[in-house]
């Protein structure tokens, strides 16, 4: 396992240990999330699941862990997820898997949205490439008004949507992320705000690191 590999270990079974007996819990996508699920599972809690994407609940079932849709819960009491950027602001960037729309209502309905991740996550401040999520009909209007922005090769959303990237200056998020909220067409972008993170865990080296 490379050193990343076990920083992504260390904060993601801290993040495990803040579950409790009971809770309905969110459960992110991504490669930081793989290392949860099973630290999770371990711990053999009376849970209910709710997954961002199905390479998630797939891997969540498989590991025991009780799945629930998420179509009439109101609340979660804690949901976490990766990143893909955490700047020293609080902003942070996800959807390099492409579940960043599905990611951010989970975020938004939890009491507590922890972020875990690897150091080689943190920047001075949250850059291009940005993801979107951009509905089929009309994309190339949409791609127009986002620009500049690119498509991405990759599978759909969860939702079937469209994963793009946006290339321009993030040189303040809260108005790039405003802007993009806006435009018709996107059905959301990657920039999480530090309104909606709850707490941060960086794996460094075998120690945890608490934001």
């Amino acid at each position: 396992m490379t050193d990343t590999e076990l920083e992504k270990r260390t904060a993601a079974e801290a993040g495990a240990l803040l579950v409790e007996d009971g809770m309905i819990v969110g459960l992110g996508t991504g490669s930081t999330v793989a290392h949860l699920l099973p630290a999770l599972a371990r711990r053999e809690l009376r849970l209910r699941c709710i997954a961002t994407s199905p390479a998630t609940e797939r891997l969540a079932r498989e590991l025991g862990l009780p799945m629930v849709p998420f179509d009439d819960l109101e609340r979660l009491d804690i949901a976490i997820d990766g990143a893909d950027q955490i700047d020293r602001a609080g902003w942070v960037v996800k959807g390099g898997g492409g579940a960043h729309a599905r990611e951010k209502v989970v975020a938004a309905a939890a009491e507590r949205f922890v972020v875990i991740a690897s150091s080689d996550k943190l920047v001075d401040s949250v850059a291009a490439p940005i993801p979107l999520e951009l509905l089929r009909f009309g994309l190339a209007a949409t791609l127009l008004r986002v620009a500049p922005a690119e498509l991405r090769d990759a599978p759909p959303s969860p939702d079937n949507g469209v994963i793009a990237d946006y290339l321009g200056e993030v040189d303040d998020p809260a108005v790039v992320a405003a802007r993009l909220a806006v435009i018709p067409g996107v059905v959301d972008h990657g920039l999480f705000g530090p309104e909606l993170v709850s707490e941060v865990l960086i794996g460094r080296g075998s120690e945890v690191e608490r934001r």
